[in-house]
C-alpha cells in the first residue's frame, strides 16, 4: 500500500486535543484518522463541519534546523503530521479527526446496522496464520478498537447518562430493553477480557451500565 505524509493545518487547541486523545489510546493521529475512515462513510465525513485552519494570531514557533537561517525562530501555522494511505486531502482528514474528538466527548457516535448478507466475523483466530502480517493485523485491530471505544469513567458508572455513554448512546435517550441488550451483547463480544481484544475495565463498566439502566423505570 502506498503511503503518504500529510500536513494538516489546524488550531493549536485542536492539535493538542487530537494528540491528547492519541496519547490516551496509545496510538498516533494517523491511527485515529484511519479508524474513523474505516467505519464512517466518506460522504458523511466530507459533510461534517470542518474545524478549519488556525486564525492569523494562532501560530507556533519552531527553530529552523537547516539552511542559511538555521537556528532562527520561525512562526508557522500549527499542524498535525500523519502518515497514511494516499488519496485523501488534509481537510477530509481534519474532519475525520474532528469526528473522533466528538465521539470521545460523547457528542456523536456510530450506528451499526445489519447488512443484507452475513458478514464474516473478523477475529484474531480468523487471521491467525502464524505470519508477521497476521501479527501486524492483530496489532492494528487492537489499536482501532482502543480508538473507537469509550474511555472508562474514572469514578465508575453512577448515573443514567453515564450508563448511556458507556453503551455508546447519546445522553437523554430512552432506549427499550431489547435495544440495550443488543448493544450490550455487541460491545461485550469486543471487550470481554477472555478475548484477544478484551479489556477488563471496559467490560466491568458495561455490566455496571446495564445494572444502572435496569434499575430505572422507562
Amino acid at each position: 500500500m502506498t503511503k503518504k505524509a500529510y500536513t494538516i493545518p489546524c488550531a493549536s487547541q485542536f492539535r493538542d486535543d487530537v494528540l491528547a486523545l492519541a496519547n490516551r489510546r496509545g496510538v498516533n493521529a494517523g491511527d485515529i484518522a484511519r479508524s474513523v475512515l474505516l467505519v464512517v462513510p466518506i460522504d458523511d465525513i466530507r459533510d461534517y463541519p470542518d474545524p478549519g485552519e488556525p486564525t492569523a494570531s494562532d501560530r507556533e514557533v519552531v527553530i529552523l534546523k537547516s539552511g542559511s537561517a538555521k537556528g532562527r525562530p520561525w512562526r508557522r501555522k500549527p499542524r498535525l503530521q500523519v502518515r497514511m494511505a494516499a488519496g485523501y486531502d488534509p481537510v477530509t482528514l481534519r474532519r475525520a479527526l474532528a469526528i473522533a474528538l466528538a465521539m470521545a466527548r460523547g457528542e456523536t457516535g456510530v450506528r451499526l446496522e445489519a447488512a443484507d448478507e452475513p458478514v464474516m466475523e473478523l477475529t484474531p483466530e480468523s487471521i491467525d496464520d502464524g505470519s508477521a502480517e497476521a501479527d501486524e493485523e492483530l496489532i492494528r485491530l487492537r489499536a482501532m478498537v482502543s480508538v473507537l471505544s469509550f474511555d472508562p469513567l474514572e469514578d465508575g458508572v453512577r448515573t443514567r447518562d453515564e450508563a448511556l455513554h458507556v453503551l455508546g448512546l447519546p445522553p437523554g435517550r430512552m432506549p427499550d430493553q431489547s435495544t440495550l441488550r443488543a448493544r450490550f451483547r455487541m460491545l461485550a463480544t469486543i471487550h470481554h477480557p477472555d478475548g484477544e481484544l478484551g479489556d477488563h475495565r471496559r467490560m466491568s463498566q458495561l455490566n455496571s451500565a446495564m445494572e444502572v439502566l435496569r434499575g430505572q423505570a422507562y
